[in-house]
């Protein structure tokens, strides 16, 4: 082999290798970037009167001043309160009015939070978990400000994002009584990894990219944020009850993410693995009173426990 040709080889050999490197160390920004900048604009919002409830607007505070619009839902002589969240883009969480109604008839009142850069609530950055934290915080403050709930148990109940900002919430705040989560994500750069494998990406590209994923969002969230994430997050839930629901065939968020949250979870957290790819869990997640099994399985959890 000539020196030429030795030569042509060396340098398609090391435009390969360092465009491959730019494009795994870039892949995070452009995606992610993409999907948290901007102000989620939901397609679909419920109201209570759809669901013949009465709902109470109020506007909550969180400390880094984000100004979060939520609705109370009460009921006579309740015996706790359930905190809503919705998820990363959908759904709004005023998809929960279905879930306020049937469980006021169980005795729950119910407050519904948009989270921070959702809908009505102020924000141009949605944080993966890192902040909306914050936003549980605020709803919390909220309740245990008003006399007629303060001494109930107060359980935060998220889907997707919102599920990820319970878990991690219930482990930064030793106030909070319990926790239902529907589809949440072990951590973001395990979900990203997870998508990217799914998608038909090489398994060793998937792998080798889940550390340039961990340094942007240290690098968007900061380093004092690097452990606010539900696999770590809930093993700081001590001897607090906590149900975490996921769909065995979730094509959104595998079920991967619930098994590796469960690696770290106190004994007593309880788990629901759902047969279907249901994302959201719940067969009819707008009626649940259509779906008994789920209705059975909160049920169950919020009456042992409360």
């Amino acid at each position: 082999m000539n020196r030429g040709v030795k030569t042509f080889i060396l340098l398609a050999t090391f435009f390969v290798v360092t465009g491959s490197v730019a494009i795994i160390m870039v892949l995070p920004t452009l995606v992610t970037g993409s999907l948290i900048s901007g102000h989620v604009q939901f397609d679909e919002v419920f109201e209570a009167a759809d669901y013949g409830i009465e709902g109470r607007r109020v506007s909550l505070t969180t400390e880094d001043d984000h100004r979060l619009a939520a609705w109370e839902a009460n009921t006579d002589n309740p015996k706790g309160v359930l905190m809503f969240f919705g998820g990363l883009n959908y759904p709004s969480v005023t998809a929960f009015w279905g879930h306020a109604r049937l469980f006021a008839e169980h005795g729950y009142a119910s407050l519904l939070v948009e989270l921070r850069a959702h809908g009505e609530s102020s924000g141009d950055q949605i944080s993966l978990g890192y902040a909306e934290h914050l936003d549980v915080l605020a709803g919390l403050n909220h309740i245990r400000d008003r006399e007629e709930y303060k001494d109930l148990p107060v359980i935060a109940y998220g889907a997707n994002l919102g599920g990820v900002a319970a878990i991690n919430a219930a482990g930064l705040y030793p106030e909070l009584d319990g926790v239902i989560s529907i589809a949440a994500f072990s951590s973001w750069s395990d979900l990203f990894r997870d998508n990217l494998y799914f998608s038909g990406a090489p398994f060793l590209l998937a792998l080798v990219e889940k550390p340039f994923v961990n340094l942007y969002v240290l690098n968007k969230f900061g380093y004092k944020n690097k452990n606010i994430y539900p696999q770590y997050q809930i093993a700081n839930i001590g001897d607090r009850p906590a149900l975490l629901m996921h769909s065995e065939d979730d094509e959104n968020v595998s079920f991967l993410n619930l098994e590796r949250i469960m690696q770290r979870a106190p004994e007593q957290v309880e788990m629901w693995a759902r047969e279907g790819s249901e994302h959201l869990v719940s067969t009819d997640f707008l009626y649940p009173e259509n779906d008994p099994e789920y209705v059975e399985r909160v049920l169950e959890f919020l009456t042992t426990n409360f």
